[in-house]
């Protein structure tokens, strides 16, 4: 499993990661990571052949989890890249420039926003 992370370097530019974190043997045939804290949920809809924000920061550290539609996501260092269902982003970048968000086609996107707990 893996997900995508936005973040400001040092330089103030936004980048894209990838992350996978690591799992160990849990119950039940599966694998598990540990636990990351969170304040809560938020549900959002998008008519995705409206969808543009320029430039911008994520408002907080949060997760976004896409359940439908497709969004292509632009950073400052000159990266695009799109993701779509079953796609989850972490979004930290703050701070700095920020990133483009596009809709991609005529389906409705639907996502989680789960919030981080901040850092201590």
């Amino acid at each position: 499993m893996k997900y995508t992370r936005i973040y400001a370097g040092a330089d103030g530019e936004s980048h894209l990661e990838d992350v996978n974190p690591e799992m160990k043997p849990a119950d039940y045939a599966s694998t598990i990571s540990a636990m990351i804290a969170a304040k809560g949920v938020i549900f959002r809809e998008t008519r995705s052949g409206e969808y543009f924000i320029d430039w911008h920061n994520a408002p907080r550290r949060q997760f976004v989890v896409n359940l439908s539609g497709e969004v292509e996501i632009e950073v400052s260092d000159g990266e695009k890249r799109r993701f779509g269902p079953g796609s989850i982003l972490l979004a930290e970048d703050v701070t700095g420039k920020g990133h483009i968000s596009r809709g991609i086609g005529n389906s409705e996107r639907r996502t989680l926003f789960i919030p981080l707990a901040d850092r201590s």
